[in-house]
């Protein structure tokens, strides 16, 4: 009788490639008695199959262009790209870049992948280039220039358009929970330690997660909580759940080595304290 495959794992490494801060405030729907200001991280997740010497990898996201950064008062520290090299690997071996969603922050730089079939939700396409980008309170969070290269590379066929919840590869789901925009989708990954889930803006912040209480950026506060508990359900536990945004993260997972300064947390491993359990 033949042996039972190895259920396939991946690494997973956070590249921070900005930081700025914000007042506490502004991150959280109720903000109660919350006052001063609160870092905000801009983070590149970088994918790596089995041991990571070999097979395509996944890019998570890709940060702002820097273009962007200026006209927001934000300064990128490393493209989507260079955090693909932080990591030792190029960014022409990038065969699948899944954009959470399309805001600047997480849709920037997508030309830095040109091999790449990009993964969106059917339905953030569908928002971003329909009637509600009539309205500044929605759009002025993406950069147009942004959405159109996503539809010239669907037009190139470099788009794979996913409508719901989807398997890209063994032990690589993309799963849509909207709320924040109307296709937000978070990302299930299959490590040595068990299921992360990359929540990106499905949660921006430790915080708002163990509170219940989301970050004010959303288009349905009903699905951003509803969207807490499925996020939930998928990881193998809290500790598996990897916010979008909180600075923390780099705080609580084990740290590569770089001489660059650059910071990169290695996901993949157990954190180094506990995490919340909400």
């Amino acid at each position: 009788m033949p042996d039972q495959a190895t259920p396939a794992t991946w690494q997973v490494w956070g590249v921070r490639v900005a930081t700025a801060e914000r007042p506490a405030r502004d991150n959280f729907l109720s903000p109660g008695e919350r006052c001063g200001s609160m870092g905000i991280d801009f983070v590149v997740f970088v994918l790596t199959p089995g041991d990571a010497s070999d097979g395509d990898v996944v890019v998570v996201d890709t940060g702002f262009s820097r273009e962007a950064g200026e006209r927001r008062g934000r300064v990128l520290e490393l493209t989507a790209g260079e955090a693909v090299r932080a990591i030792g690997r190029e960014p022409e071996e990038v065969g699948t870049v899944v954009l959470s969603h399309l805001h600047y922050d997480h849709a920037g730089n997508v030309a830095d992948f040109p091999n790449a079939q990009l993964v969106v939700q059917r339905a953030e396409l569908e928002y971003t280039t329909g009637a509600a980008m009539r309205h500044h309170r929605l759009n002025h969070f993406f950069e147009v220039e942004d959405v159109v290269r996503v539809v010239r590379r669907l037009y190139d066929g470099g788009v794979t358009v996913v409508d719901g919840d989807r398997e890209l590869r063994p032990g690589l789901e993309v799963r849509l929970i909207a709320g924040h925009t109307r296709g937000t989708q978070v990302v299930r990954v299959r490590t040595e330690r068990g299921w992360l889930v990359l929540a990106c803006d499905g949660i921006h912040y430790y915080d708002n997660f163990t509170e219940r209480n989301p970050f004010p950026a959303m288009v349905d506060v009903e699905q951003v909580l509803d969207g807490y508990e499925r996020i939930e359900s998928l990881a193998s536990s809290a500790q598996h759940i990897v916010p979008g945004h909180d600075p923390q993260l780099f705080e609580r997972y084990e740290r590569e080595p770089d001489e660059q300064g650059r910071v990169i947390a290695a996901l993949h491993r157990p954190p180094l304290g506990e995490a919340p359990t909400g």
